[in-house]
C-alpha cells in the first residue's frame, strides 16, 4: 500500500496541473469558457455547408447509455464520460463534433439486465454510415471519442475500410491514451471495467453519480468472452460487474488519469490534422 501512495504522490507531482474550471465541476451547468469547436447540431444547414470542409475535423463521441458498471455506477457511466470529454475537446480544439454514439458493440455485459449491445457488424456499420454522410461534404478527417474498450474491435474494423476510401479515421484507445499516468496511480491488481480508474474518473468528473458506500472489489483472473454472473463457465467471473477493485478510487487518482487521458485525445486530433 506505501508503494502505491509514493506512486500517487509522484503521478501527482508529474501529471498534476492547476485544476481548469471545466475539472472542478461536472458538465451539467453554464459553459465556463468560450469553446474553440464547433457543435454540428446546433448549425443550421447552411451554416454547416460551410463549416463541413476537406480542412475540417469531425469528433464523434462515443459512450454507451445503457451498460452496467456495477452496483455503485450508473447505466449512463460511459455516456457521462462522452459527455465530458466531448466538452473539454469542444473547449480546447479546432473541431466539429457529431452527435454522440450511445449504442454501440458491448459483448461482455449482456448478463446484467439495463445493458444493451449491437452486433459487431451493426456497431462497424453505425460508424461508417455516420461517417460516409458526414465526408459526402467535403470533410476527410475523423476522430471517435471512444469510451469502450469492447468498441475498438468494430473501429478498428471501419477505420480499415474507411481507409480504402481515402478517409482518414482514428479511434481514443481508453486503455492507452492515459497509459502512463493510469499506472503511477492504479493500486489495484488487475481490472478494466467500473474498476479502481473508471471510478476515480467518475468521482472526479461527476462524484454525485457514484455511491463508493457500494463499491466492490470483484478482481477473479480474466477468463475468455466476456464478465459473467456464473462462475466456472470460463468467462471472467464477477457477481457484481465489476472487474478490478473500485474501493482503491479516489478523486485524486481521477484527476491524474482524466487530464492524462484529455491531453492525449488532443494530441491524437491535431495528429490526424495533420495527416495528408
Amino acid at each position: 500500500m506505501r508503494s502505491g501512495l509514493v506512486r500517487l504522490s509522484c503521478a501527482l507531482a508529474l501529471f498534476g496541473t492547476p485544476m481548469t474550471a471545466a475539472a472542478q465541476a461536472p458538465i451539467q451547468g453554464a459553459v465556463r469558457v468560450a469553446p474553440r469547436g464547433t457543435v454540428l447540431a446546433d448549425l443550421t444547414w447552411i451554416e454547416a455547408e460551410r463549416r463541413l470542409t476537406a480542412d475540417a475535423v469531425i469528433v464523434i463521441p462515443l459512450g454507451a447509455e445503457a451498460k452496467e458498471h456495477g452496483p455503485h455506477l450508473r447505466l449512463d457511466n460511459d455516456l457521462k464520460l462522452a459527455q465530458y470529454y466531448r466538452q473539454r475537446v469542444l473547449e480546447a480544439a479546432d473541431v466539429i463534433i457529431a452527435p454522440t454514439i450511445n449504442y454501440h458493440f458491448y459483448p461482455s455485459f449482456v448478463e446484467y439486465p439495463g445493458s444493451t449491445h449491437l452486433r459487431f457488424e451493426t456497431a462497424r456499420d453505425l460508424v461508417l454510415d455516420i461517417v460516409r454522410s458526414l465526408a459526402a461534404y467535403g470533410p476527410r478527417k475523423f476522430y471517435v471519442l471512444n469510451t469502450g474498450v469492447s468498441t475498438a474491435r468494430p473501429l478498428a474494423a471501419a477505420a480499415e475500410i474507411l481507409a480504402a476510401e481515402g478517409l482518414h479515421f482514428a479511434y481514443t484507445n481508453i486503455i492507452e491514451v492515459a497509459g502512463e499516468a493510469e499506472k503511477q496511480v492504479s493500486q489495484q491488481l488487475r481490472g478494466t471495467h467500473a474498476d479502481e480508474s473508471e471510478t476515480s474518473a467518475m468521482l472526479y468528473m461527476y462524484p454525485d453519480r457514484v455511491d463508493m458506500s457500494k463499491a466492490v472489489k470483484d478482481d477473479a483472473p480474466q477468463g475468455v468472452g466476456g464478465l459473467s454472473r456464473t462462475p466456472g463457465n470460463g468467462k471472467t467471473y464477477s457477481p457484481s460487474g465489476v472487474w478490478g477493485d473500485a474501493t482503491l478510487a479516489t478523486r485524486e487518482k481521477g484527476r491524474v488519469i482524466v487530464e492524462a487521458t484529455v491531453q492525449g485525445m488532443l494530441r491524437e486530433i491535431e495528429a490526424l490534422r495533420a495527416r495528408r
